[in-house]
C-alpha cells in the first residue's frame, strides 16, 4: 500500500517561490530513490529533479531548473521536498513525485510509485 501524497502547489507570480512536499507511506523510505517530474498540457512528462536513496548524497536537476530548484529529503518525516525559487511562467505544470527501489534515476519509467500530482501555475 505504497502511497505518495503531494501538497504545496498553487498560483504564484513570476519571480516567486513555492515549496512542494510529498509524504510517503507504506514503504521503507530510506531504501527509495525519489524524483520530481512535471507535465504541462500537450507536452511530454519531463524530469525535474532526483535525489538518491538513503542520505540523499546525490542530486540531479534538469538544466532549466538548475540553480533555482532544490530537492531534499527528510527520512524522519518520510518526505521529499522541491523548493522552487525564481519561478517562471514556463514552470507552469502539474508536478508529480515518484519513488522507486533504486539509487537515483532521471527516467520516469524507472519509478513504479507516483503521487497524484499538484498544480503549479506561474503568472506573468
Amino acid at each position: 500500500q505504497v502511497q505518495l501524497v503531494e501538497s504545496g502547489g498553487g498560483l504564484v507570480q513570476a519571480g516567486g517561490s513555492l515549496r512542494l512536499s510529498c509524504a510517503a507511506s507504506g514503504l521503507t523510505f530510506s531504501n527509495y530513490g525519489l524524483g520530481w517530474f512535471r507535465q504541462a498540457p500537450g507536452k511530454e512528462r519531463e524530469f525535474v529533479a532526483a535525489i538518491s536513496r538513503s542520505g540523499g548524497a546525490t542530486t540531479y536537476y534538469t538544466d532549466s531548473v538548475k540553480g533555482r530548484f532544490t530537492i531534499s529529503r527528510d527520512n524522519a518525516r518520510n518526505s521529499v521536498y522541491l523548493q522552487m525559487s525564481s519561478l517562471k511562467p514556463e514552470d507552469t505544470a502539474a508536478y508529480y513525485c515518484a519513488a522507486g527501489r533504486l539509487i537515483v534515476s532521471r527516467v520516469a519509467s524507472d519509478y513504479p510509485y507516483w503521487g497524484q500530482g499538484t498544480q503549479v501555475t506561474v503568472s506573468s
